[in-house]
């Protein structure tokens, strides 16, 4: 795994291959997924001071990213 916290595989364990197909299949999940991750590694930069940001855009990110992991784990667990 990545050392980098909160990848989607450590978040849904239980739904890895679930996401390896939704990936493959569905190019609006595939795009979340690409979001997400984008969105995730902004932010593990930004707090390992790597590319330092306020706190407001901070806080912009981690909501940008709780409200894609919420969308990912719907289309998860429809």
């Amino acid at each position: 795994m990545s050392n980098t916290p909160h990848e989607l595989a450590e978040e849904f364990p239980e739904h890895v291959d679930t996401m390896h197909q939704l990936k493959t299949e569905n190019a609006h999940f595939a795009r979340l997924f690409d979001a997400y991750h984008e969105t995730n590694r902004a932010i593990h930069r930004a707090e390992t001071d790597v590319e330092p940001t306020d706190d407001f855009h901070m806080e912009e990110l981690r909501k940008q990213r709780l409200l894609l992991k919420d969308e990912i784990y719907g289309m998860l667990t429809a």
